[in-house]
């Protein structure tokens, strides 16, 4: 028997259904703003003058931005109430003294003294380096090289630029022709920064990498830097094909670019290829610059006083996690504003091939990116959830419904790695070797599997009324199995972390029918641990919480807070696991109980992955959708 008011319960699910409806856009989509961390308006700012685009008021809301989110100690960290981080107080220490800030005020002192106490710039990664080379403040010839000779290495080829996860190559094709012509933009002598520098010696000698261990593979990479840098001396009658070479990583990027200016839908490597197409000569008054620019705007939230720069939008996910808490949630799935959302969807399958082909030539396209525009790079994980939603959703055309769902799942599953698992854009993108490349200091370069992406596949396919028999699923599971942490938990790697993974998880065997499966002992002794994982993390309060840090610890770092999203995802992974379980139900009082009146929860953490250990985000939506997805949940067991 409940302890829970079902009458109180049934209030808060409405309340939450009628705040989710109220946040779809006219157009049928959803998208809530995706926020990380400072250093992408810090990096913003500074690239926007190199582009000829400076905004006195963009720079205005970007010192009150900036300002708001500092530490006490001066720093400025890589999520809410985090430790600080060298890096993104480097980069905003540097975009404010662009912008005229004195370095004697209290809080730019603080940041200094931070600073130096970490090291200095000397410590600082890769990609602040890149920013400050860019404007004389570090020296190039101490920044790790990429010849853009690497463009001529054939597809097949045992190291090529395919072999990189999809953010990387198309950042690394932009930093490429960057980092060999290696521009320097003039800043002002009270803009300068070296008084950041622990030692003022490595001003004009940077800190080069050293090879203590020759055995070791990031020596290995630091060695091919070093022949690198000898060749690059050279002359240039001598280097046969650069001019080349540079002209097809321009063709490269022109062709990657999106519908709306972007590059990948993300701001990384959007704002460096317009940074290296500047450096080729390209005008502002250039279709490829103009476009570029004007999409920025898109990617702008701002109100009177202050200014956030998304680092992608997340419409297509948005929409149809919403579309499933309503439809879930009891709204008929004939109801306009759903099928309004559904058909949205609809028209934004992409049916032409990307740059996955290259890696899984003999599959057709049909799927779905994160983003309002991103043909060259959809993903499975978005493209597994539309296909759960419109399955939902009642459509006038059943045909065009069903053909775009099958077109997607056939596509997912096409995509399935050789170990069993899903990763998020590409199929087997996983040579261990390029994880010691010198930029993965700052960018995840490769594409691993992981398990909340293969747990969440195989539980759109318990869904779709797919057999746990069917091989996909079979191979999967094993991975899930051998990839069991010690403790019972699985990793998340695109949301925090251990939660997020073993959710996913517990409800794909929910989906598949697995709990109590006579014929895999294995599987049920792993599912009774997860279940166990979760009922002894749990916080008094009822909820859960967990830490960015979890990423770098390599295991689960409670967050000693209850956040709303983190908590729906334990109870929806327990009440997968038992339909009575006592911990599910102490969190969903933990919700009704935190509940805003408008129907929405409060959170300021991130519970969003990104680049582990360099990158988080905080999802707008989180906090809405899955707490009504929880408590729906919980609700269905009393009908």
């Amino acid at each position: 028997m409940s302890k829970i008011d079902l009458k109180k319960l049934d209030m808060r699910i409405s309340a939450a259904q009628d705040h989710l409806l109220s946040l779809q856009q006219k157009e049928g989509y959803w998208a809530g703003i995706l926020e990380a961390d400072v250093s992408v308006v810090a990096g913003f700012i500074p690239l926007l003058r190199i582009l000829g685009a400076r905004d006195v008021e963009k720079e205005k809301k970007a010192y009150n931005y900036l300002l708001e989110r500092q530490n006490p100690d001066g720093s400025w960290s890589l999520y809410w109430k985090g430790p600080g981080s060298l890096d993104v107080t480097v980069q905003s220490y540097f975009c404010l003294k662009m912008m005229g800030i004195s370095p004697q005020r209290e809080f730019m002192q603080k940041a200094r003294n931070f600073i130096l106490e970490q090291g200095g710039i000397e410590n600082a990664n890769t990609y602040t380096k890149i920013i400050l080379a860019l404007f004389g403040q570090y020296p190039w010839k101490d920044l790790p090289s990429i010849p853009p000779e690497i463009i001529f290495l054939p597809d097949k080829f045992f190291i090529n630029i395919y072999d990189f996860a999809s953010w990387t190559r198309a950042t690394i094709m932009a930093f490429s022709i960057i980092l060999t012509l290696k521009p320097v933009y003039e800043l002002k002598p009270e803009e300068n920064i070296f008084e950041l520098y622990r030692d003022k010696k490595n001003i004009y000698s940077g800190k080069a990498a050293k090879n203590k261990n020759i055995l070791n593979l990031e020596s290995i990479f630091i060695i091919l830097d070093k022949a690198f840098k000898l060749w690059e001396k050279t002359p240039s009658r001598i280097k046969v094909g650069r001019k080349s070479a540079l002209k097809k990583a321009e063709d490269w990027i022109l062709a990657h670019q999106e519908q709306d200016g972007s590059w990948g839908g993300i701001m990384l490597p959007w704002l460096f290829s317009l940074v290296a197409l500047k450096c080729l000569g390209y005008t502002n008054e250039h279709p490829v610059i103009r476009k570029g620019l004007k999409g920025l705007d898109d990617f702008v939230m701002s109100n009177e006083n202050i200014i956030i720069l998304q680092p992608a939008t997340s419409p297509v996910w948005d929409t149809a996690w919403s579309l499933i808490a309503l439809a879930e949630s009891g709204i008929n799935g004939d109801y306009a504003a759903l099928k309004k959302g559904a058909d949205w969807l609809l028209k934004k399958q992409v049916k032409i091939s990307g740059d996955w082909k290259i890696k899984n030539p003999h599959v057709n396209p049909g799927c779905w990116s994160f983003e309002f525009y991103n043909d060259f790079y959809p993903d499975i994980d978005d493209t597994a959830i539309v296909c759960h939603a419109l399955n939902l959703i009642d459509f006038d055309n059943s045909y065009a419904k069903n053909e775009a769902i099958k077109s997607g799942i056939n596509w997912v599953i096409n995509m399935q790695n050789s170990d069993g698992s899903w990763a998020a854009f590409d199929k087997n993108n996983n040579k261990k070797l390029l994880k010691h490349i010198p930029y993965a200091d700052f960018i995840t370069p490769l594409d691993f599997g992981s398990p909340d992406i293969t747990g969440h596949v195989l539980g759109v396919l318990g869904q779709l009324e797919y057999s746990k028999n069917f091989k996909p699923v079979k191979r999967a599971i094993s991975y899930l199995i051998k990839n069991q942490e010690k403790d019972g938990s699985w990793y998340g790697r695109w949301g925090v972390n251990y939660i997020y993974g073993t959710s996913k998880v517990l409800q794909a065997a929910e989906s598949l029918k697995l709990f109590d499966d006579s014929l895999s002992p294995a599987l049920n002794q792993a599912l009774r641990k997860a279940q166990n994982w979760f009922q002894n993390c749990q916080n008094k309060d009822g909820g859960w919480g967990e830490s960015c840090d979890s990423y770098e610890a390599g295991a689960y770092i409670p967050l000693n807070e209850s956040t709303a999203s983190q908590t729906a995802w334990a109870i929806s992974g327990l009440l997968a696991s038992d339909k009575n379980d006592p911990s599910a139900e102490r969190g969903v009082d933990y919700l009704i109980n935190s509940q805003n009146e408008n129907g929405s929860w409060d959170e300021n953490y991130y519970t969003g992955g990104g680049f582990p250990g360099a990158f988080y985000l905080k999802y707008g939506l989180y906090k809405d959708y899955f707490p009504l997805l929880a408590l729906l949940k919980y609700r269905k067991n009393y009908k």
